[in-house]
């Protein structure tokens, strides 16, 4: 499940690609599988680096170089100039000084090279909030989203610290009404019988893809679309 549309980013073999806080990986395995372009993913979390490099094994060998390692938003252990393009996906809202993280993005994207952050996307956010409020609600929980971002106002900080703005799309559309399903019943979140139900159609739908619910997403997307994708290209040297 791609929040990033990876045919944007018009990557060439042999070039390096970055996803900051790459979780279970799954856009390390997305670009794993172009062929010829090398992925590192880079994240904080352990278990979700094992994760990831366990899909990794059920994936066919790639031309390129795929790799991950734990590390810090704040301190990336790369030379200045290392990559082609970075995705930071879902990533920017959990962090306090995300500003700090996109000076380490720019430090490390060669220039000319593009940058794909993606967050959850205000108003569908906003109703999350809403439902499950207060301490111990959505807004506090550890490690969780700590800001709902303003899409001008996001693009705006991006290009200030050196990016030129190309574009957006919004995705997963049917991921919005699970989230408020999860948070209008947050006590019982995880086994309430209606959010069950709900991730079961999800699971059905990420694996049998039918045409049916593809058209319905691609129409709802920019209504209702859960995650904002933004693009932007690093200046020249």
């Amino acid at each position: 499940m791609l929040t990033v549309q990876l045919e944007r980013l018009d990557l060439r073999p042999g070039d390096w690609v970055l996803d900051l806080g790459c979780g279970e990986g799954r856009h390390v395995h997305g670009v794993h599988v172009l062929g010829g372009v090398n992925i590192v993913g880079l994240d904080l979390d352990l278990p979700s680096l094992k994760k990831a490099r366990e899909g990794l094994s059920m994936l066919p060998a790639s031309r390129g170089a795929t790799g991950f390692l734990t590390g810090d938003a704040y301190r990336l252990p790369f030379a200045g100039q290392t990559f082609d393009a970075v995705i930071c996906s879902e990533v920017l809202e959990h962090l306090e000084t995300y500003d700090l993280a996109l000076a380490e993005i720019n430090r490390v994207l060669k220039p000319d090279g593009q940058f794909v952050p993606t967050v959850p996307r205000a108003w569908p956010e906003k109703i999350c909030w809403a439902l499950a409020p207060g301490q111990g609600g959505y807004g506090d929980q550890p490690g969780g989203h700590i800001r709902i971002f303003d899409e001008t106002a996001l693009r705006r900080t991006i290009s200030a610290s050196g990016f030129a703005y190309l574009g957006r799309h919004f995705a997963h559309a049917l991921h919005s009404p699970y989230w408020w399903l999860k948070t209008a019943f947050w006590a019982r979140r995880d086994d309430h019988p209606l959010v069950k139900l709900y991730h079961r159609f999800l699971v059905w739908d990420l694996m049998q893809r039918p045409w049916l619910t593809r058209r319905l997403e691609g129409l709802l997307d920019p209504v209702m679309g859960k995650s904002l994708a933004l693009y932007f290209r690093k200046g020249p040297a």
